[in-house]
């Protein structure tokens, strides 16, 4: 079998979405027909584009840059995007390497016809994590930042929020922010300042988010659904009561929470995937909790353990986990439950569900 399959979009993509599937084509008979207004059609090409980043980074490596030898293009051009800008690291001290970790996207609808109301202009796309690539110590070394919470201060968060900012200044809107893994953390840490510190709302499609967690501890610990939902009971009962305690920290996030509950990003998650579950667990949770104790869930859902402990030293810092709005998208079909692939597939070869969350009173 080609050692490269999995990176050929016309062996690997999504087929239902292929030009002429079928039988839907275009009066040009060879262009994909996407409905912009389909949940499923943004998903999976959201998704396709973070997959061409990936490969993007592999024809660089591997010296695939001639026309006809790249495989990256298909993933976006299929769905009339053009890049327009490749997103790259430093050199290292010797000069030699200028790895990309992303990549921003233009739509151009076919010749003749508008873009859509609902489709995007241009889409920044950072990929994830490569730990087959030759020498995927960077990329390993921003994952250690994102259990750390440091994420935000690397060179990478910097340089894709400057872009974005960029493509704002210049007028350019709808920009969609899309990534996978760790470079869902990259679009994540971008869209979360952006609404926090700019007001602007940016759509934003995070597949396979990492949330550091106890949560996989807890679940392997097997404990009963009445024992789990009393401990996150007593928990946010906790939480609340040291946020009378430590006031300015409680004042303050519920301030931040106030300012990014307008922005929604929709999270898409696997309820096997050990590096995620921490997102389904917050939000199942305090909803539960809301249920059963409605200003104590308020209160508690803004706050986390280790920012109030950091806030003892005067270090204000927020859990990225810590959303007051989202759009929770849960597959539970048997598949690589951290594998990109499964979010191109159409809805019915995976087992959806998907739940609106909301800050209360905003």
């Amino acid at each position: 079998m080609d050692a490269d399959a999995d990176d050929r979009f016309h062996l690997s993509g999504p087929t239902h979405m292929m030009p002429g599937a079928g039988g839907v084509r275009s009066l040009a008979t060879t262009t994909t027909m996407i409905d912009w207004d389909n949940e499923e059609h943004r998903r999976c090409i959201a998704a396709c584009i973070v997959k061409g980043t990936y490969i993007l980074e592999d024809d660089r490596n591997t010296c695939r840059l001639l026309v006809g030898e790249a495989l990256a293009p298909a993933w976006w051009e299929t769905f009339h995007f053009r890049i327009v800008k490749v997103l790259k690291d430093d050199c290292d001290r010797k000069g030699e390497h200028k790895f990309i970790f992303g990549a921003i996207y233009e739509h151009v609808p076919p010749a003749g016809a508008r873009r859509h109301p609902s489709a995007p202009q241009y889409v920044v796309a950072p990929r994830g994590t490569m730990l087959k690539h030759p020498d995927p110590f960077k990329d390993l070394w921003l994952d250690l930042k994102v259990m750390a919470n440091t994420l935000p201060r690397c060179k990478r968060s910097e340089r894709a929020r400057t872009e974005v900012e960029a493509l704002l200044g210049a007028g350019c809107s709808p920009v969609w922010l899309t990534g996978h893994s760790l470079g869902a953390s990259l679009a994540l840490d971008v869209g979360r300042r952006m609404m926090a510190e700019n007001g602007v709302s940016l759509p934003t499609f995070l597949f396979n988010p990492p949330q550091v967690s106890p949560v996989p501890v807890i679940n392997a610990l097997r404990p009963t659904e009445v024992g789990k939902r009393d401990l996150y009971a007593t928990s946010y009962v906790l939480k609340a009561g040291l946020g009378l305690v430590l006031s300015p920290h409680r004042k303050r996030m519920e301030a931040l929470f106030q300012r990014l509950a307008p922005w929604a990003p929709r999270l898409y998650v696997h309820d096997r995937d050990v590096v995620c579950l921490g997102f389904i667990d917050y939000f199942q949770q305090r909803q539960l909790i809301q249920e059963r104790f409605r200003g104590v869930a308020r209160s508690a859902m803004t706050l986390s353990y280790r920012d109030m402990l950091f806030s003892l030293v005067g270090a204000d810092k927020e859990r990225p986990h810590l959303l007051p709005s989202a759009m929770l998208v849960k597959n539970s079909s048997d598949c690589d439950a951290h594998g990109l692939e499964q979010w191109w597939k159409p809805d019915g070869e995976l087992n959806l569900s998907a739940t609106r969350y909301s800050y209360p009173g905003a």
